[in-house]
């Protein structure tokens, strides 16, 4: 099963030892990480940095444009207002079909903030439960788990393969 794991790091660094830790559980037989990408909002910043970790090249430009959208809608568009509910609200239409709902939307848009990291997954045969005892450090999942349709869907959506 394809899973969409979102996990919030209680400091900008947490998300790159998470990736370093993943790599491991990779190794181990534990997951199959087909994307990956970080956002690291270091103490004092107007805003986050983002990386994309191109796990492979032709799965890396589906995701890509797929971390492109959420990333940007959630944190880099202005939040002005009603502004920033009617960017989650279309960015959540969009998803709504790929198992990303607004509410999981939401959460990521208000609990990453200043001094904090997030690593968003995209994985296939991840058994979530010792997976997350790997990368529990001061974290919190947020998951949207995906179904093969459903990640057909997003990729579709978004110019994947």
């Amino acid at each position: 099963m394809t899973t969409f794991p979102v996990w919030k790091f209680d400091d900008p660094q947490g998300a790159e030892r998470a990736v370093r830790m993943l790599e491991d559980a990779q190794s181990n037989g534990l997951v199959k990480i087909d994307d990956h990408a970080i956002v690291s909002w270091p103490a004092g910043a107007s805003q986050p940095n983002t990386k994309h970790g191109h796990e492979e090249t032709w799965r890396g430009a589906g995701w890509g444009s797929v971390w492109g959208l959420v990333i940007g809608t959630l944190f880099f568009m202005p939040v002005v207002g009603g502004l920033a509910g009617a960017a989650i609200g279309a960015l959540a239409k969009a998803t709504e079909g790929a198992g990303i709902s607004r509410e999981h939307l939401e959460s990521m848009r208000s609990e990453i903030t200043e001094g904090t990291s997030a690593l968003f997954l995209v994985t296939e045969q991840a058994n979530l439960d010792p997976l997350g005892d790997r990368v529990r450090m001061h974290s919190t999942l947020l998951a949207s788990n995906l179904t093969k349709e459903e990640r057909d869907v997003l990729l579709e959506t978004f110019g994947g393969a």
